[in-house]
């Protein structure tokens, strides 16, 4: 990976005029709940003139409710990823271990930090490996963990807890668990009701995939309060706006919109995974995720992703670009019926040769 940029998916990873379906981001096929839209209409004019609570209090708090954590847990960024930067600048001093493939930015922040980067490749099956990882994170400053893992949308809570038990106290640890509350059970694939056992331990979560809010940027972290306090050093004045606070606290008000969508995500993954699993150039992966990755029997996954954008409309992640995979997987994320027959079309097409 370049050092000083990450690829990601999104209609802007491409030309966004040609995007018809975006299977790239792997966001709630729902998109935002609508009193979370409501809050902005109703409240743009007074909100837009006014600077944000700098401390986001009102957020913090309705976090803190639907979580059952105290609002000194918690850290709230633009984004996931702005804590991610927070958490690498703080504690990425010399060394960070991370599991590939997976998320680019734990890399590149880390990089940016100043540190070194040693990978722990996930083993056959894009199995995480947690013996060792552990043997790998000793002596090390920082450890990246994603549960679900991006992009396999592989759940791997054994070896996390074993991995997030064994490592070494003076060895911080970023658990991410921005997709976690899309698969489905989500209270089975948490470490919050346990973040009060580690003082080491940081969780990433995300409203951006939750409550499809990626445009308001909205993320947050659950830790001990010493370790949160630690990471608000690193926050500028007002990173979070008004109208996303807003938004936020209504969103969160409304944790039916999660569920609905995971009854969604539930019978369309399975849907996709026995129609693309009859096509003679895909395999698709098990995954636990709102997202899975597809083998590719033979091609390349740029000039895939090139081609199915350009004969219809529908953009997938071409998966080359995350360390440790070469040209032979794409990441397809869950949409609703609609979006995903047209997904089904585009590989079709693909695979008869048209």
């Amino acid at each position: 990976m370049n050092r000083n940029a990450c690829s990601h998916g999104g209609i802007y990873s491409v030309d966004h005029r040609l995007v018809r379906v975006d299977c790239s981001s792997s966001v709630n096929p729902l998109g935002a709940p609508k009193a979370a839209i409501e809050v902005i209409k109703k409240n743009a004019g007074s909100l837009a003139p006014v600077y944000p609570d700098p401390e986001c209090r009102d957020l913090k708090a309705s976090l803190s409710r639907y979580l059952g954590v105290e609002s000194s847990q918690l850290a709230v960024g633009n984004g996931a990823v702005e804590i991610i930067y927070w958490f690498a600048q703080t504690f990425a001093a010399k060394r960070v271990v991370i599991a590939v493939p997976t998320f680019c930015e734990y890399e590149l922040a880390s990089y940016k930090a100043g540190a070194d980067v040693t990978f722990v490749s996930l083993k056959d099956g894009f199995e995480l490996d947690a013996d060792l990882l552990i043997e790998k994170a000793k002596g090390a400053d920082a450890v990246f963990l994603c549960n679900p893992n991006n992009p396999t949308g592989m759940l791997s809570n054994a070896a996390v807890r074993k991995v997030v038990e064994n490592v070494d106290s003076s060895t911080k640890i970023l658990l991410d668990e921005c997709f976690a509350e899309l698969t489905d059970d989500p209270a089975a694939n948490t470490m919050i009701d346990r973040i009060d056992e580690f003082d080491n331990l940081l969780i990433l979560r995300s409203l951006t995939k939750s409550f499809g809010m990626a445009g308001l940027r909205i993320g947050y972290s659950v830790s001990s309060p010493q370790l949160a306090s630690r990471l608000a050093e690193k926050r500028v004045p007002w990173n979070v706006n008004g109208l996303a606070q807003a938004a936020a606290v209504a969103a969160l008000s409304d944790a039916g919109h999660v569920a609905r969508a995971r009854a969604v995500i539930r019978r369309e993954r399975q849907f996709l995974y026995d129609r693309i699993s009859k096509l003679k150039s895909f395999v698709p992966l098990k995954s636990d995720a709102n997202y899975f990755l597809v083998r590719l029997r033979d091609g390349d996954s740029t000039k895939l992703r090139d081609l199915l954008l350009k004969k219809s409309g529908v953009l997938v992640r071409d998966c080359s670009t995350f360390t440790g995979m070469g040209l032979q997987h794409i990441r397809v994320a869950v949409r609703t019926r609609r979006e995903n027959l047209l997904l089904l079309k585009a590989l079709e097409m693909v695979d008869h040769g048209r």
